[in-house]
């Protein structure tokens, strides 16, 4: 290890938006819209919501402030609008995932971006700057960690390497110097957390956890604005990032490329609303199905394959077979597999079929197993799904699930997703919304772009 704090640092630091690719900056953009689709409606359905806002009352940190949360009525305080939006935007469980590193970048550097760009009057090209700078320290450091490591220590990569994301973005709003933006990745290496625990009995952690990561980012920057000492290395250090939270560290991923490779252009988009890992068995599922025209009486058993990470959050046949919290169903291969074989289909509202019999008796007839084929590639995303009916076997490997850079939706696509989560909460004022976002490096103050995103 040599120097990846003080390198990631400097390059925060140095970042203009006039040396990011244009391409660069548009990703960004559409990636941001993306996520505030979904935290947009998450603030009026997500179940989980409603005993955020009731902690926040309860310990008075519902103070007003000036700080959007997207969806919401009010303005908040920064901190608490970053833990808001981080919160809600992951709730769905449908907005990007970064696959070499298997974080999910905008859920906790976006809310933290706009919670300072707010704060400090700052121009929606300085907004962008700092998205595109949290995306690279976050991505990096989970591909430091390995995510497949990281995961079997029973951390969430979100939710850790995301606060040093969430540090970045608003340190560079800030102005930070070099030195200051160690320290608040000195404060982030304390507050980065995650546990993978929510997986037993799909408690809603996860959704809070990556809206502290969100927080815990803007605290850190903010402390390190007001001269605190932060730790130093703390990325490389004795008892660092790569030390403590993993057991196959490779520090060179943390800077690989820095400036030159954009890992912001390696994010992809879930079509679905559930664990990544599911996602290319659901394509290969819906594909087969309208291909074969198979009904679920005719399916005998379906074995779907996948990375042994895939395993570990959505293929335990004894606790994910038949769930019935949304949680549990986002991370269930057995449920949304039984869906999307049922219906051709799975969107948002498709959870009201939770329980459903005609779901249950179907996701009775998978099995989802390792399957070694699928180990040592690029990208731990890719599922093998064989159907066995009376006529035979059928069977596809799928390397990848749709929305990854090679299949990246189209902006028409994007923009339509974006609709239809916003449009029930914002009503018309969605579209106006979306051409905001998408158009930001035109605002001189951020704020005017973001008070489109309010209830």
């Amino acid at each position: 290890m040599a120097n990846e704090t003080a390198t990631l640092a400097a390059y925060v630091a140095n970042l203009k938006f006039d040396d990011i690719p244009v391409e660069v900056l548009d990703r960004a953009k559409v990636l941001t819209l993306d996520f505030l689709g979904s935290a947009i409606r998450a603030r009026s359905e997500a179940e989980s919501t409603p005993s955020l806002l009731k902690m926040l009352e309860a310990l008075a940190l519902d103070t007003k402030g000036e700080s959007t949360v997207f969806g919401d009525t009010k303005t908040w305080t920064p901190a608490v609008a970053a833990l808001l939006n981080g919160a809600l935007g992951h709730s769905l469980d449908f907005d990007d995932t970064h696959a070499d590193s298997s974080l999910h970048p905008s859920a906790p550097v976006v809310p933290a971006a706009f919670a300072v760009g707010e704060m400090v009057g700052a121009s929606g090209r300085d907004v962008l700057t700092a998205i595109v700078a949290g995306y690279e320290v976050c991505c990096r450091l989970g591909n430091a960690l390995d995510p497949t490591s990281h995961y079997a220590r029973g951390f969430h990569p979100t939710a850790t390497a995301g606060t040093y994301g969430a540090a970045a973005a608003a340190a560079k709003l800030f102005g930070l110097s070099e030195t200051q933006i160690i320290a608040a990745f000195g404060v982030s290496g304390s507050q980065a957390a995650g546990s993978l625990q929510f997986l037993v009995n799909g408690g809603w952690n996860k959704r809070y956890q990556v809206g502290a990561a969100a927080m815990n980012g803007v605290i850190a920057a903010t402390l390190a604005r007001n001269d605190f000492i932060g730790a130093t290395e703390s990325v490389e250090g004795k008892h660092g990032l790569l030390v403590g939270y993993t057991d196959d560290a490779h520090p060179d991923k943390a800077t690989a490329g820095l400036g030159k490779t954009y890992e912001t252009m390696k994010i992809g988009v879930k079509p679905y609303p559930s664990c990544r890992y599911t996602h290319a068995a659901i394509d290969a599922l819906i594909a087969m199905r309208r291909e074969h025209n198979l009904t679920p009486d005719q399916v005998k058993r379906v074995e779907i394959g996948l990375h042994r990470n895939g395993i570990t959050l959505t293929g335990d046949a004894a606790t994910k077979r038949h769930p019935r919290s949304i949680v549990g169903g986002q991370f269930s291969m057995f449920f949304t597999g039984a869906l999307a074989l049922d219906q051709g289909s799975f969107g948002w509202d498709d959870y009201n079929r939770l329980g459903d019999a005609a779901i249950d008796a179907l996701a009775d007839k998978f099995d989802v197993v390792q399957d070694d084929r699928l180990e040592g590639r690029t990208h731990p995303f890719g599922a093998r799904v064989s159907i066995t009916t009376d006529d035979g076997v059928h069977e596809r490997l799928y390397a990848d699930p749709s929305g990854e850079p090679n299949s990246f939706p189209d902006a028409k696509a994007m923009q339509q997703k974006f609709l239809t989560l916003a449009r029930p909460v914002l009503s018309g004022r969605a579209e106006q919304f979306a051409d905001a976002i998408l158009s930001l490096e035109r605002f001189d103050r951020v704020a005017k772009a973001t008070q489109l995103g309010r209830q």
